[in-house]
């Protein structure tokens, strides 16, 4: 058997917590992935993991075997990725994670662009609007909106994250147009549930004074895709990024309110792990979608401030 699979399949093994959970990350049997593990055993006369039905454990030899075979793999791959990088050739499987929104409206045409220029890469994208773990994950990049709190991430800006209040015309028939931020804590507001800045519903005049509006909201959700299709409907006032409510308030489908005051903007940043050196495929992806965003971001524009 071919040596670094094996302690690849072992490593795995330890990580996922089982041989079939290894197996997949290989294209591998569960069957095949134990007599990798075995043949390990047998060539150096020692058990490495405890096997139960329902769990690996390892030995206090094997405990010492996974930290120098993790090693080896990371040294065997860092190797791969000199080589790959001397030919300025972008290779290999690219895991990205996004929030759910922003991932669906905005990522896919960039990521096919970037297929589209480097051949030899594939990515796997993983929508979710709470923050993963990039090791336990083994996510290379992720996407994140708002002030980024981990030191021990590479953080790069991508673009700003500009937020916006906005309601539909129907409702504003009903209700009437808010003139000041202070007749926002009578509106229907709808509230996005998983905001991570303290800055969630502040708006600034002229003179740099904060107004935050706080109070009861009529609707919170998690997804910001089912408050713009509620405030679509004349269920109240939305407060949230341009990505989602630009192209609605540009089809006159929703109407900016106080455009007299500005809201504290955000940043769409790209997170990846701290590391001696930066894969190429991260660096060329960050890169262009830095070049695909940037400051004036396509969604975005000043006829909706």
């Amino acid at each position: 058997m071919d040596r670094l699979t094996s302690l690849g399949v072992f490593v795995a093994a330890v990580e996922e917590g089982s041989f079939a959970a290894a197996a997949r990350r290989f294209g591998l049997s569960p069957a095949m992935a134990g007599k990798h593990v075995s043949a390990i055993e047998v060539e150096l006369n020692a058990r490495l993991l405890q096997r139960t039905t329902r769990r690996l454990s390892l030995t206090d030899i094997g405990r010492t075997y996974y930290e120098r075979s993790k090693r080896i793999l990371e040294a065997f791959d860092e190797a791969n990725r000199e080589a790959s990088d001397a030919q300025g050739t972008v290779r290999g499987v690219l895991r990205v994670a996004a929030p759910v929104t922003f991932g669906a409206l905005h990522l896919g045409g960039a990521v096919a662009r970037f297929l589209e220029a480097h051949p030899h890469v594939s990515v796997e994208a993983q929508l979710e609007d709470r923050y993963v773990d990039l090791i336990g994950a083994r996510v290379d990049v992720a996407i994140r909106i708002g002030r980024q709190q981990d030191a021990g991430l590479v953080t790069r800006r991508l673009a700003a994250c500009r937020m916006v209040v906005c309601a539909s015309p129907a409702y504003l028939a009903r209700h009437g147009t808010p003139r000041k931020p202070d007749e926002l804590r009578r509106a229907q507001r709808l509230a996005f549930s998983e905001a991570v800045s303290s800055d969630d519903w502040t708006l600034f005049d002229s003179a740099n004074r904060a107004h935050v509006i706080d109070g009861p909201c009529r609707m919170a959700a998690n997804n910001t895709q089912m408050l713009l299709a509620a405030a679509l409907a004349g269920a109240g006032v939305a407060y949230g990024p341009t990505f989602v409510f630009a192209q609605p308030i540009r089809r006159g489908e929703l109407v900016a309110l106080l455009p007299a005051y500005r809201a504290a903007d955000l940043e769409i940043q790209a997170v990846y792990p701290s590391a001696r050196r930066i894969p190429l495929k991260v660096r060329r992806f960050v890169d262009h979608l830095a070049a695909s965003f940037g400051d004036e971001p396509p969604w975005d524009g000043d006829d909706i401030r």
